[in-house]
């Protein structure tokens, strides 16, 4: 069988029936636009390890189709997980002789440097936001204060928010697809939890739904859903104008981790919030900024003394 087909009928069979919508879309688009054009016409018997491992260098080398510079280690072990998983399933079934994808060298993935704004660059992003009129915006400050991911806060409805009591249920996410805007339950069930919300923001909520004629908490100005990716483009418009260094959306959610730790706040309880799945997690994102806030309170200690 020719590994093109094969694929499709994995896909079909193996990972739609198993896996949630969003992770059969992002499967798709990988096999269509960085495997088929240079495996896909390979039998599957012809599939060796070096053929394999080869192709995984020119993915390190030129990977990306539309700029011709190499993929990141992270786009290319995904590739990698897709081309072990299919023929695994291949070899299980007897259509491959023996299973070769298992000595895929794969390349190693270096903790990504976590970004987070000054508490200067947050003060002027929180005062143009709440002095905008555009309340879609109002989701910022939500990131800000409560940590939530980007999908997490387009998903948010007004259901999930408790003005009396004070908490935040997270329990879905939102995402973009070519029909458009989907909700789905997160992608780990750490991700599912209950964050009490500072008084600051149970304010700017309580505004917020005063002038919210839609069940979602975010919308734009004539109570429309908005897209992922439109919101990430409004926020990078935001930062702009600001003349702020560019970050990107999530850099909110590294804020509020530093902002906490540099309060005082537990591991423990920072995990939770953040919703990781466990508190190795925390500590290996955020030691720099852990570790930064111990040392400034060392030199504090020291000019007393």
């Amino acid at each position: 069988m020719i590994y093109s087909n094969w694929l499709y009928e994995w896909l079909e069979n193996y990972v739609k029936t198993t896996n949630k919508q969003r992770t059969y879309d992002r499967y798709y688009q990988i096999i269509n636009t960085h495997i088929i054009k240079e495996l896909g016409h390979y039998r599957l018997d012809d599939l060796s390890a070096l053929i394999l491992q080869k192709y995984v260098s020119c993915l390190l080398t030129n990977g990306n189709k539309r700029t011709g510079v190499p993929l990141s280690a992270n786009s290319v072990n995904s590739i990698i997980s897709i081309i072990q998983s299919s023929l695994k399933v291949a070899n299980m079934l007897g259509l491959v002789k023996e299973y070769c994808a298992g000595k895929i060298v794969r390349p190693k993935i270096k903790e990504k440097q976590v970004l987070c704004f000054s508490i200067q660059e947050q003060k002027q992003i929180e005062h143009y936001v709440l002095s905008s009129n555009k309340k879609k915006l109002y989701g910022i400050i939500i990131c800000l204060y409560a940590g939530l991911r980007i999908g997490e806060l387009l998903a948010l409805t007004w259901d999930d928010i408790d003005l009396i009591r004070g908490i935040m249920y997270i329990s879905k996410t939102a995402y973009d697809t070519k029909n458009g805007r989907c909700i789905d339950s997160p992608k780990t069930i750490t991700s599912v939890r209950i964050i009490p919300l500072p008084k600051q923001l149970l304010s700017i909520l309580k505004e917020l739904k005063k002038s919210n004629r839609s069940n979602w908490v975010i919308v734009d100005n004539e109570s429309k859903i908005i897209s992922v990716r439109s919101y990430q483009r409004s926020f990078e418009l935001l930062l702009k104008k600001l003349k702020i260094e560019h970050k990107g959306f999530h850099a909110l959610r590294h804020t509020f981790a530093t902002r906490a730790l540099e309060c005082g706040m537990d591991i423990k309880s920072l995990s939770e919030i953040l919703g990781h799945k466990n508190t190795n997690t925390t500590l290996n994102r955020y030691v720099h900024s852990l570790l930064e806030h111990k040392q400034d309170m060392m030199n504090k200690l020291g000019k007393l003394l």
